[in-house]
């Protein structure tokens, strides 16, 4: 781990690990996807010959795919579900997981509507295909949730409609689950997370493997195992994939990518992320901060103990407060969380792939890791250091002077004035931004933390003001590209220059000029305390300077 914050809780710690978690794959036929290479398919598989290529058959298809579905579930014992549109299929399959021992192999099949590629035929009057169009519609779904031996708990989720396009979930911890019970270690599992390590190191050794490349030959031969033989082969059986030659390839849609802090004390790392969202949430500008209350308060407890049953599964009510500190960058999201008793997450999670621009191939799978990887990195960092500033000898007497910026005379920065504090703040809400930030996200923010409109603060504005951040290295915008990014040093600096201004002078020198507090409220807090403290401290010093507190005469 190279982040700060990790380095900063490293005594409180009893280890840690990083691990890829949920991954979703988008399984496809690419011949299908287009009008000539779906005729192509289809004579392959019906003798050279596209006679028998129209709405009918295909219908019939899907038909066939369903009715195959019903029967060898009844035959084997497998319970096949109709859910509705807003029932959260993951938790049936949890709850079912959690309530019947099960075996390798499909255990659980849900059938849901969704959209998928539905080919639509036109022929002319004389029976001649004139048409092919590839259309989009709400079809079933079939999810199968399948027990595998090396990666756990995997569902595929396929089209009943040819090309049957399908998608694929995996989560890394289940593997990591796996391994780690292979190898011995002793471990407690809480839904996707490890409440209980015996021996940290090891486990980190073993979730490491899953940001490698051979990772890509494990998730290609898992899915392999299963998507041909106890998915596909309903709409298509072996002979018929065979003959047509129907081979998918895999692209990836999703990953999530998790580092996981092991408290020695539950109690300890609930005070310190506590704090550490109080400070930053308003200075990362975020507009809430998620907390599910749970029936307990985390105890103080000495590593090694043993989790009782309940605790080892995901109940509806969580055994400990949940605090979710999220950031949201178009498909890409940053989340810290507590997790279990003693384990504090951080995510960098990628909705779609396409965002990250490296490709979404089953090759690209390292490269993408890799990316989220240095997310949580620049995340954590970059938390740490908006949470915790410094000011560095002279800095007030260096902002106002002019700067110079490739030969350029530019104007120092004035904290009096409300744009230029703006413009730091907007600065600092940005510093977590996994690819930094342009001039017109940079405006935006400014508009929405101030309540301006275009007319108010204009682009031109924004990039002027980013120039004279750059002008006092608070900014930092790399090589020729048109983004920008607050190195850790800069964010600490405009942290504590934002502090200082809005939490420290302004409301001491409101308070100083009045001699006496009324009552204190009934919720008296440590800060109301140091505020209270410093009030009456600073007047002491007023008056032994000589400034006076008293209003000026009119």
């Amino acid at each position: 781990m190279t982040d700060l914050f990790s380095e900063r809780c490293g005594d409180l710690l009893t280890g840690s690990y990083d691990c890829v978690d949920r991954i979703v794959l988008n399984a496809y036929f690419s011949l299908g996807h287009s009008a000539g290479g779906f005729r192509v398919w289809w004579r392959r598989w019906h003798g050279d010959s596209d006679e028998q290529l129209d709405n009918a058959h295909l219908m019939r298809l899907a038909g066939r795919f369903a009715r195959r579905i019903r029967a060898s579930a009844q035959a084997h014992g497998i319970p096949v579900i109709d859910c509705k549109a807003e029932e959260r299929k993951h938790q049936i399959a949890e709850e079912y997981l959690a309530e019947h021992a099960v075996r390798t192999g499909v255990f659980l099949v849900l059938v849901a509507r969704a959209p998928a590629t539905v080919w639509k035929v036109s022929r002319s009057a004389a029976g001649v295909i004139h048409h092919l169009e590839k259309t989009r519609q709400f079809v079933n779904h079939y999810s199968f949730h399948i027990m595998d031996a090396t990666w756990g708990h995997v569902t595929i989720k396929i089209s009943g409609h040819p090309p049957f396009g399908a998608q694929v979930i995996l989560n890394g911890h289940e593997y990591v689950a796996c391994a780690g019970q292979k190898a011995g270690l002793g471990l407690a599992k809480e839904g996707n997370c490890f409440t209980r390590v015996s021996e940290p190191e090891r486990l980190a050794q073993i979730a490491d493997t899953l940001s490698q490349p051979g990772t890509i030959g494990r998730l290609s031969q898992v899915i392999d195992r299963w998507i041909y033989t106890a998915c596909l082969c309903f709409g298509l059986n072996i002979d018929e994939q065979q003959q047509s030659r129907f081979v998918y390839a895999y692209s990836i849609y999703q990953v999530e990518y998790s580092r996981n802090l092991l408290f020695a004390s539950g109690a300890v790392m609930d005070r310190l992320f506590n704090t550490v969202v109080d400070r930053t949430r308003s200075r990362l500008d975020l507009p809430k901060v998620r907390t599910l209350f749970g029936s307990k308060g985390r105890p103080h407890r000495k590593p090694g103990f043993e989790l009782s049953p309940r605790q080892a599964v995901v109940i509806e009510k969580p055994q400990w407060n949940l605090t979710i500190f999220k950031v949201r960058f178009g498909l890409l999201t940053l989340k810290g969380y507590t997790k279990g008793e003693r384990v504090l997450r951080f995510e960098a999670i990628v909705h779609n792939t396409k965002q990250l621009g490296c490709g979404r191939t089953l090759d690209k799978f390292a490269e993408i890791v890799s990316r989220l990887t240095a997310m949580v990195d620049r995340f954590m960092s970059m938390l740490d250091c908006v949470d915790v500033g410094f000011l560095p000898d002279g800095i007030l007497d260096h902002l106002p002077a002019p700067s110079q910026l490739a030969g350029t005379r530019i104007g120092g920065i004035d904290m009096n004035i409300p744009r230029v504090r703006a413009a730091l703040a907007a600065a600092l809400a940005l510093t977590v931004a996994p690819a930094g930030f342009t001039v017109a996200q940079f405006t935006a923010k400014v508009r929405a933390m101030t309540g301006q409109t275009s007319d108010g603060y204009s682009t031109r504005q924004g990039a002027y003001d980013l120039r004279k951040l750059r002008g006092k290295q608070l900014v930092t915008k790399p090589g020729r590209t048109r983004r920008y990014h607050v190195p850790g040093d800069a964010a600490r600096t405009i942290t504590a220059l934002l502090t200082v201004r809005d939490k420290l002078i302004a409301p001491l020198i409101a308070g100083i000029r009045t001699p006496r507090r009324g009552r204190p409220p009934k919720t008296w807090t440590q800060i109301d305390r140091d505020y209270e403290t410093l009030r009456l401290d600073m007047q002491t010093l007023f008056n032994d300077l000589g400034i006076s507190t008293k209003p000026a005469p009119a």
